[in-house]
């Protein structure tokens, strides 16, 4: 790039800050925003324990959204039978019926959803 002496000073800042941002570029260095994707091997994501949170928030509540659906719509005492069943079974049978217990969570669910269609 041919250098021109301006009569601003503000013009020549920023032609020496272009010439020496394509000097870096001949040397193979690469400007990339912080965030996002680029093709920079030297860019690492920024570590946060919180990246799980969210995730993991969102299939609790459809999870127990679900057991709430689930509840209502066949009825607590089916589902109540369907839990010993799931309890008394072997494996990891078990496991799901302690997870599918009805919590005051999933009753709020199901109460909820009879007022809203007065089952």
């Amino acid at each position: 790039m041919v250098k021109q002496m301006w009569a601003d000073p503000n013009l020549n800042d920023f032609y020496g800050r272009v010439s020496r941002i394509e000097k870096a570029h001949a040397k193979g260095y690469g400007f990339e925003a912080r965030g996002t994707m680029g093709r920079s091997t030297t860019w690492k994501r920024e570590r946060s324990g919180w990246r799980f949170v969210k995730p993991l928030a969102l299939v609790l509540a459809v999870g127990i959204g679900m057991k709430g659906v689930i509840h209502f719509y066949v009825g607590a005492q089916l589902y109540e039978e369907r839990v010993t069943q799931l309890l008394a079974g072997e494996g990891f049978d078990p496991v799901g019926g302690a997870l599918m217990q009805a919590d005051p969570v999933t009753l709020a669910i199901s109460g909820a959803l009879s007022e809203v269609f007065k089952k």
